[in-house]
């Protein structure tokens, strides 16, 4: 037979269930590489990640802006985050992806990836002695993972807001 609770014991029970799911997702972390460098982009910053779509080039831009994607019917402006860092463009075929980062900023903006390289725990990482780059704030803490690669915390909102980022014209 089946064990009776009431009411209040279900709705508690749920609660500390949901509250457990939503803390998981704060320390669930997307790893991302673009380029040289591996990123880590908290699971809340996030947005979906996607094969990339054909761009259609933007003149007077700079290198690192590639582009527009159509995306469901809505643009979408691609910066090549491992160009945006001065490494090498990323080729958009592959392994590559798009990483909608803006959507919950109310921004329509995509990052070009390397690759994605699926979920990860903060739990795995050992933080790694750093200091601030006044100049890139949207870099966050460095991190280390149990094989000694280095990983780099992306502040998706800096980076948004940063003026940099939001000048894509041609000097």
């Amino acid at each position: 037979m089946a064990k009776r609770i009431s009411l209040h014991e279900f709705q508690a029970g749920l609660a500390r269930r949901l509250a457990g799911a939503q803390d998981n997702r704060a320390s669930a972390l997307l790893a991302v590489q673009a380029g040289k460098r591996n990123w880590l982009v908290d699971l809340t910053e996030a947005g979906e990640i996607l094969a990339v779509p054909p761009l259609a080039p933007v003149p007077l831009a700079q290198s690192w802006f590639r582009g527009l994607a159509s995306v469901r019917g809505n643009l979408f402006g691609v910066v090549d985050f491992a160009a945006f860092h001065d490494d090498l463009p990323i080729a958009p075929v592959g392994h590559a992806r798009l990483l909608l980062v803006g959507v919950r900023h109310n921004q329509n903006c995509a990052l070009l990836v390397t690759r994605a390289l699926g979920l990860r725990s903060i739990e795995d990482f050992e933080p790694v002695p750093t200091h601030a780059d006044a100049d890139r704030p949207w870099i966050g803490e460095q991190v280390q993972d149990a094989y000694g690669n280095t990983w780099t915390r992306l502040k998706v909102a800096d980076l948004l807001n940063h003026a940099r980022f939001l000048d894509a014209a041609q000097s």
